[in-house]
């Protein structure tokens, strides 16, 4: 199947209340794992690279890479520009192929943020390209407990309306990466549930991973230095979910598992020396987390 762009995906998740994962990959281990298991378990995905990726890999490579897997398959994936931070970026991931984009203008005034989006909504509109936004931001745990920098729910319905963008993340208190809360995680459910009946879109949930504490420990154990890390329980993704979050971006999970599973087994096997081998074992890891993310999200047998 050529895979599609989000809104398909997220018209199934909204009638089948459920969420799609964007998992984002930066290399063939990841984008292998990701989509062999989504495969495997008949789920919709998005699979997203971030212009970090693009820097490390090169865009050509990643398209030549990831879209042959994506169209060799039965089920229905999207492939994503994650935090785009200008136009340029979008319109050449957009003339790449990609179906799905997302312009990051939440360091942007209100103004510039909805100017900037209109732009790439206008280019994406005439390929069939799905675009995300971003309003509010998302901060540090230090900062998580101020509510001055959620997403206004007033703001994101005239934001929404002005841009027509396909999707909106949301800033309800996550964070990026894996140190996300001092304390237990205090989403903003009420806010997350305004925002969706004044919208009427499908919302975004960034800073999403778990940090899973026994990878943190196996990655510590054989060598890493993440020390309390925490991420957003469970039980508080199900809530999201159920207040109108269509989509769960998923990264640093990912990113702790690669490196747990490949410091294990240099360590474990000191006289392999074989790349293969190696990243074998972490796209293993890879695999057996994306299984947890879907069990999570819902959306298995929903490819």
């Amino acid at each position: 199947m050529v895979y599609v762009n989000t809104d398909l995906l997220f018209k199934k998740a909204e009638k089948g209340n459920y969420a799609v994962g964007q998992f984002n990959v930066f290399n063939l281990e990841t984008v292998l794992a990701v989509v062999n298991e989504c495969v495997e378990l008949n789920s919709p995905a998005i699979i997203a690279v971030t212009e970090s990726s693009i820097n490390y890999a090169g865009i050509h490579n990643l398209v030549d890479l990831i879209k042959p897997l994506l169209e060799g398959t039965k089920n229905r994936f999207a492939f994503h520009l994650d935090h785009g931070r200008s136009l340029d970026t979008c319109e050449k991931a957009i003339k790449e192929g990609f179906s799905s984009v997302m312009i990051d203008g939440s360091q942007l005034s209100f103004e510039e943020n909805i100017e900037i989006t209109r732009k790439v909504v206008s280019i994406g509109k005439k390929k069939k390209v799905s675009v995300e936004a971003e309003l509010g931001k998302l901060v540090s745990s230090e900062e998580n407990n101020s509510s001055n920098n959620f997403t206004n729910p007033e703001q994101a319905k005239e934001f929404v309306k002005k841009t027509k963008c396909s999707s909106l993340a949301i800033a309800v208190g996550t964070s990026h990466g894996a140190y996300k809360f001092k304390g237990e995680a205090e989403l903003d459910f009420e806010r997350i549930k305004k925002i969706k009946s004044l919208t009427k879109i499908p919302l975004v949930l960034h800073g999403a991973s778990s940090v899973p504490k026994e990878i943190v420990e196996k990655a510590n154990k054989f060598g890493a230095k993440i020390e309390e890390a925490k991420g957003v329980d469970e039980a508080s993704i199900k809530k999201a979910i159920q207040c109108g979050i269509r989509k769960i971006n998923i990264d640093t999970d990912l990113r702790l598992g690669f490196t747990a599973a490949v410091r294990e087994y240099l360590q474990e096997r000191p006289a392999i020396f074989d790349p293969r081998q190696i990243l074998g074992h972490a796209r293993a890891e890879i695999r057996e987390i994306v299984k947890q993310k879907i069990a999570l999200f819902g959306s298995q047998n929903k490819g």
